[in-house]
């Protein structure tokens, strides 16, 4: 292949576990959003949404992504998850809108588990689309200005800003001003949640360690976003 000059191009850098890797990242953020996001679980009294012992993961992912392939590379990956949520959200509508037929009585449970709001999913959609974005985005300019040392310092300072970011944006659009839900209790949950999330991404740092410096080396890569453009308005690499 050669470019309009009739120079040939270089050829596209070939990974092993990339796909492997966004695979992994969006099965993870669909079933933290489709399984975990109706139970509400409680343990030694704390009272929390179940998916988010999962949904962090998908952070995790994120971070790993970013740090050893680029941003830009992060950003088709986070455009497929966004693309699997809204799907997702879509089939989630159809099959609840499709009549039941007679004999079959489970429709109100589907109707519990699957049945979110369009506030609801309009409140994942953007928070996902804004937190994972600031996430990748902050972790790559730390990596330009630490050199590329302290991952530690990365990943868990883009978790912060991108958990945040995410979380200011789902809980007040999601449930201010919803039945059952008061103002006071929006705000309790939405802080409890982050907290809960940033520890979580504190306690996986040692695996996430692990995964970056096995995918360095197999890959032959480690990604410093220099001439990058930052906009999430693309899919170039």
């Amino acid at each position: 292949m050669s470019d309009e000059t009739g120079v040939p191009a270089p050829p596209r850098r070939a990974y092993r576990y990339y796909d492997l890797v966004m695979a992994a990242f969006v099965t993870v953020l669909l079933c933290a959003n489709v399984i975990g996001a109706a139970k509400v679980a409680q343990i030694g009294g704390f009272t929390f949404g179940a998916g988010v012992l999962f949904f962090p993961i998908s952070y995790v992912f994120g971070d790993v992504l970013t740090e050893v392939y680029g941003y830009a590379r992060a950003r088709k990956v986070v455009w497929a998850g966004f693309g699997a949520l809204a799907f997702a959200s879509f089939m989630s509508w159809a099959i609840l809108a499709f009549p039941p037929a007679p004999g079959w009585h489970d429709q109100a449970a589907y109707q519990t588990v699957f049945g979110a709001t369009p506030r609801i999913v309009f409140a994942s959609l953007v928070a996902y689309f804004s937190g994972e974005f600031c996430n990748s985005y902050v972790l790559a300019k730390m990596k330009l200005a630490t050199d590329g040392r302290r991952l530690w310092t990365r990943t868990i300072g883009s978790t912060i800003v991108g958990e945040a970011v995410d979380s200011a944006i789902f809980y007040p659009v999601a449930f201010w001003a919803a039945p059952g839900w008061s103002n006071e209790l929006v705000v309790r949950v939405m802080v409890a949640n982050y907290a809960l999330k940033v520890l979580w991404e504190v306690v996986m740092t040692p695996l996430t360690y692990r995964v970056v410096n096995f995918l360095k080396r197999a890959e032959g890569e480690d990604f410093f976003d220099r001439t990058t453009s930052f906009t999430p308005f693309s899919l170039q690499t």
